[in-house]
């Protein structure tokens, strides 16, 4: 008797609904420059029916808070990763910038999309999200800054400023790219000018960060 061939199937399975429908949000949103994109072309790009926004996320508010965990949660980890490594306190920093950077660039709308919901959110969404996403990165300036007071590499900064200088600075091209279009003539921020943008923020922030000498 002839033996059974045996078919193994080396395709990915498809994505779920849920992550189908936050990942053409995301490109949505990105395509759009706006975070006041329809459900209708959302669902549209997802190939799903609208209805299942409500199903999975229980409407727009909730599809936006999950779009928020999944760009933003996994850069919060890699800063729990980057106080821990054994290295200066300046390359905490300009590790930091550089990766900042780069999730701006791939989701340039997500500093939009954080004010968004603090902003309309209730009093305990607000919190959740302060508690969430803003309080670690906080935390994380106040470590990186002592450990430079400490051993004579940082100039006497605060960082709770420093907080707002490096979120502002690098959010800035992504979150304003319309005035880089009618102001440059540049229509998109593509690899080498994220590069670019990075090797200046770093060379600024540190020229203003670093002891005269360090």
């Amino acid at each position: 008797m002839p033996r059974s061939k045996i078919v193994v199937d080396t395709e990915e399975p498809p994505a779920s609904g849920r992550a189908r429908l936050l990942e053409a949000t995301s490109q949505v949103m990105r395509a759009a420059d706006s975070l006041e994109v329809p459900l209708s072309d959302i669902a549209a790009k997802a190939g799903l029916n609208a209805a299942l926004v409500r199903y999975y996320f229980g409407g727009k508010d909730g599809l936006l808070r999950a779009l928020l965990e999944r760009d933003a949660g996994a850069s919060l980890a890699e800063l729990d990763h980057l106080l821990e490594m054994d290295i200066r306190p300046s390359k905490k920093l300009r590790y930091h910038l550089a990766g900042l950077i780069g999730t701006y660039y791939n989701f340039p709308y997500l500093s939009r999309l954080m004010i968004k919901l603090l902003h309309e959110g209730s009093e305990e969404e607000r919190q959740r999200i302060a508690d969430r996403f803003l309080k670690p990165i906080a935390r994380a300036y106040e470590v990186i800054v002592a450990e430079g007071k400490a051993i004579g590499e940082f100039r006497n900064i605060d960082p709770k400023l420093l907080y707002f200088n490096v979120i502002g600075t690098c959010d800035h091209l992504f979150s304003s790219s319309v005035s880089l279009k009618y102001c440059y003539g540049i229509t998109e921020v593509d690899d080498a000018l994220k590069r670019q943008y990075i090797d200046q923020v770093v060379t600024i922030f540190l020229k203003g960060v670093l002891v005269d000498g360090a």
